[in-house]
């Protein structure tokens, strides 16, 4: 099948607009911007946030299509890479032709159509992993250093682009639930969040192998902060899956039960941070580096089996296919956190998340 570039699929007029905003400046919010400015949702202001969209979307998008046409080693001509490219290259033209927002009437029509753009994209991160998966087959490791640097920026700004979507569309909920702005919750619990990802993970684990250790959490669950709960959930879920795994695995055959996997939460000036430790054999100091880049996983992957162009539907499996840490770690950066990963060969793994409790930060904006 001969691949077609963005100019040969879409008219001339739409790929020069892509290449005029993606050099436009972009704009980035902080979280304590999303929670005052969402906590009073009236007409105005979901019109202002409308006309902010409407103008900063564009360019977030158009960004990424460009650099989806120009990736390395033959990356931006496997099929799964084009059929992303074309679904960013479909959302730009779509928001573009969008007329000026003037009243509470395009604000609602803009909203129904950026709430289709999110579902359009739903799938990016599978196909993308199947994509660089085709890629990986093909060329040496060391290759891969500039296709991971694209790929940090890639799911960082994919991160913020669907956080500005949802976020606007869940200030029209008519019941939001107690002490949420739009996404974000603003006395939430990073104990009771650990705690559900946790059973989430666990629920995993016996699917799989019919058994999970058990998990202690320590902290104290009054304690809240403003945070958006779905990304905290994501990031402790994906940290307590691989902790399961490796405990699992190591003492599957083993006459000792399995030591439980434990969960400190610390409620710092700074930082929130939480610990997940565990006692399941630990990474060899010269796998480290790579944890953090994509495709590396120790499990089998589960794409070659489960994902076909069509669909892109990954079930959640105990391994994924690489891409559980740096994404976890994007997610943290998003709002000025991070994620730091020490491992004693031998013993286990700490897993320290720390997530920033200012609120002030800007995004990010690669």
């Amino acid at each position: 099948m001969a691949v077609k570039k963005a100019s040969e699929m879409f008219p001339k007029r739409l790929i020069e607009d892509v290449h005029k905003w993606g050099c436009m400046k972009q704009t980035g919010v902080s979280l304590r911007y999303m929670m005052e400015f969402g906590s009073k949702p009236t007409e105005r202001n979901l019109l202002i946030s409308a006309q902010f969209l409407h103008k900063e979307l564009p360019i977030r998008v158009a960004r990424r299509a460009i650099e989806l046409e120009t990736l390395p080693y033959g990356l931006s001509e496997k099929p799964a890479v084009l059929k992303v490219r074309d679904w960013y290259v479909e959302s730009f033209r779509d928001m573009r032709a969008f007329p000026e927002i003037k009243d509470a009437s395009d604000e609602k029509e803009f909203t129904q159509l950026i709430k289709a753009v999110k579902v359009r994209h739903n799938n990016v991160v599978p196909m993308m992993a199947l994509g660089v998966n085709q890629l990986k087959k093909g060329i040496n490791s060391e290759n891969l250093d500039e296709i991971h640097q694209f790929l940090d920026r890639f799911y960082l700004s994919r991160i913020g682009i669907r956080m500005l979507i949802g976020q606007h569309v869940e200030l029209h909920n008519p019941n939001p639930p107690l002490h949420t702005v739009g996404y974000i919750h603003t006395k939430m619990s990073p104990v009771e969040v650990a705690r559900n990802a946790s059973e989430d993970a666990r629920s995993i684990c016996f699917r799989e192998y019919g058994s999970a250790p058990e998990i202690n959490i320590y902290g104290d669950p009054s304690f809240t902060f403003p945070y958006v709960p779905t990304h905290l959930h994501l990031m402790v879920f994906e940290l307590v899956k691989n902790s399961l795994r490796a405990v699992q695995e190591r003492f599957v055959d083993s006459d000792r039960v399995a030591p439980p996997i434990r969960i400190i939460v610390a409620d710092g000036i700074e930082d929130v941070t939480i610990k997940v430790s565990d006692e399941g054999g630990g990474i060899a100091r010269s796998g480290l580096p790579k944890i953090f880049t994509y495709l590396y996983s120790t499990a089998r992957n589960p794409l070659e089996e489960e994902l076909d162009l069509g669909t892109a539907d990954v079930p959640v499996t105990m391994a994924g296919y690489g891409y559980g840490l740096p994404i976890s770690r994007l997610y943290a950066r998003y709002f000025g956190g991070d994620l730091q990963i020490i491992s004693m060969e031998g013993y286990g793994t700490d897993a320290y998340l720390h997530l920033s409790r200012l609120g002030d930060s800007q995004e990010p904006l690669p």
